[in-house]
């Protein structure tokens, strides 16, 4: 897509349509394990944790300044020896999806956590999430395990893969 412009985003400017894509996810596909929709005050505490943790969050906007899709990393997992290893999202509005808007948020967040010294990224993806399956496929990412029903969502079991990308720093 020609008309598209990735740049950093804030609670204050976006916080509202980022809480209506991830609320989408929630209630209609399996890219969330959650059940409830979230709060602004759930985002607001988000993006506390992305500020505390240097973690980026970057919007796809199109030529009206609409929010296209979002993504994002953080902390992999708590423990200290975890550090260079962080966990990425990517959600794209059901408006902008199969027009490239995951596929330059990728680009964007593989390049930023190389240049902030991390060593892996690492996408949890529910298996029947085919278009993302096939993107970290395209980019690089390798399968390194899945997890037979992780979850359970619309009355039906789920698994969770976990895709790893070795970053070059």
């Amino acid at each position: 897509m020609e008309d598209m412009r990735i740049t950093y985003c804030s609670y204050e400017q976006h916080a509202g349509e980022m809480l209506d894509i991830f609320n989408d996810a929630i209630l209609n596909t399996t890219a969330l394990y959650e059940y409830e929709p979230r709060t602004m005050a759930v985002m607001e505490q988000w993006f506390e944790s992305k500020t505390q943790g240097d973690y980026p969050v970057i919007g796809a906007f199109d030529d009206n300044g609409r929010l296209m899709g979002f993504a994002s990393f953080g902390k992999f997992r708590e423990q200290p020896a975890f550090q260079f290893t962080v966990e990425h999202s990517i959600y794209v509005s059901g408006d902008f999806r199969g027009q490239g808007v995951a596929m330059e948020l990728m680009k964007t967040i593989i390049v930023l956590a190389s240049r902030q010294g991390y060593r892996s990224l690492i996408g949890a993806i529910d298996l029947e999430n085919i278009a993302s399956l096939r993107l970290h496929q395209k980019f690089g990412f390798e399968e390194v395990g899945v997890i037979k029903n992780a979850g359970y969502k619309f009355e039906r079991w789920l698994d969770l893969a976990f895709y790893q990308l070795a970053l070059d720093i």
